[in-house]
């Protein structure tokens, strides 16, 4: 390539014009018309560097080892190499290798398991509804219900601090080893609203709680704003297919959607509980009591502006697409 340069340059033919057939920059050429000149030759001069560790060879080593055996560490990769080749290298060169080769240390997605069953039910369900358009899902509310605690930490908030300051006081989150006060919530999303967040207080939830304080007061009176198109989706959890429940909601004359078990990825409303939590965590003032917490969690529940609730709900398309292209295998929403 660079005598081709060279061979243009000295036909006569401007940097211009052999940039553009060549494909590089312009500083390039010149730095090789000028190596011509001075040297006699387009030959790079030797660098003055540190020589490289690793051989390619040892390289594509390292690489492949590591797509073997995704959890070993940089020091496993180092005593195979050394026990392969007999070259000794230090820990950072083996991160720099890798880096160069694409990979990265990160921590695995944490995923609830899967049997060949669920992934079958949920293939069949994404198949259902990966052609379901916009009015189709504007008739859907989608429910669940999740846990906060006055221990809302999600990990998410970072500090700036100098080096060998890890311990200062001033930069340690306190962190209780069990779990703290808190409240259960339940919430249904739409694509034209949301329904009011309900606090289930006094214990556990049953399937008579579930119909007189939910269903009663939440979900049927937004069936009848939506019509008699409305949809009805909520989890497989106990109290929610409870005998009682059934017949309240066949009284009712409300469709229920039937959902595939262990598969929060694919209810939106999973990205909500955990907007809430991020935006809880990042007052300025976090929850110091329960009550704190419960005024809190209906403030920033009715502050979540609804074009996130939008998006969140015109994503299921495309998370169907991914969970039939899986077929029917953990997805990363």
């Amino acid at each position: 390539m660079a005598w081709r340069v060279i061979g243009r340059l000295e036909s006569g033919k401007t940097h211009r014009s052999v940039t553009d057939a060549v494909g590089v920059a312009r500083s390039v050429l010149a730095r090789l018309w000028n190596r011509l000149q001075e040297t006699g030759n387009v030959r790079r001069r030797p660098g003055v560097g540190r020589p490289r560790a690793t051989t390619s060879t040892d390289d594509r080593y390292i690489q492949l080892t590591a797509r073997r055996n995704r959890t070993e560490n940089a020091t496993q990769l180092q005593r195979q190499l050394l026990l392969a080749t007999g070259r000794r290298v230090s820990s950072q060169t083996i991160h720099n290798r890798l880096h160069e080769g694409g990979l990265y240390a990160r921590r695995p997605m944490v995923c609830i398991p899967l049997t060949p069953r669920h992934r079958e039910v949920r293939r069949r369900w994404a198949a259902e509804h990966r052609d379901w358009e916009h009015h189709d899902w504007s008739q859907v509310l989608l429910t669940d219900e999740s846990r906060f605690s006055l221990e809302c930490d999600t990990r998410r908030v970072l500090v700036w601090r100098d080096r060998g300051t890890r311990n200062n006081p001033t930069f340690v989150r306190e962190r209780s080893q069990y779990r703290r006060a808190g409240w259960m919530v339940w919430g249904g999303i739409s694509i034209g609203g949301r329904t009011d967040l309900h606090i289930i207080r006094n214990g556990t939830l049953t399937g008579r709680r579930y119909a007189d304080e939910i269903l009663r007061p939440h979900v049927i009176p937004y069936a009848g704003a939506i019509g008699d198109s409305f949809v009805f989706q909520d989890d497989n959890a106990r109290p929610h297919r409870a005998r009682l429940v059934e017949n309240m909601l066949e009284a009712e004359t409300i469709q229920r959607m039937e959902f595939p078990a262990c598969s929060p990825d694919l209810n939106s409303i999973e990205h909500v509980w955990d907007m809430l939590r991020r935006r809880i965590a990042a007052r300025p003032r976090p929850p110091a009591t329960v009550r704190d917490l419960e005024i809190a969690l209906l403030e920033e529940w009715n502050s979540i502006p609804q074009s996130l609730i939008y998006n969140l709900i015109a994503s299921m398309a495309n998370r169907c697409a991914v969970v039939s292209a899986v077929r029917g295998d953990q997805t990363p929403y």
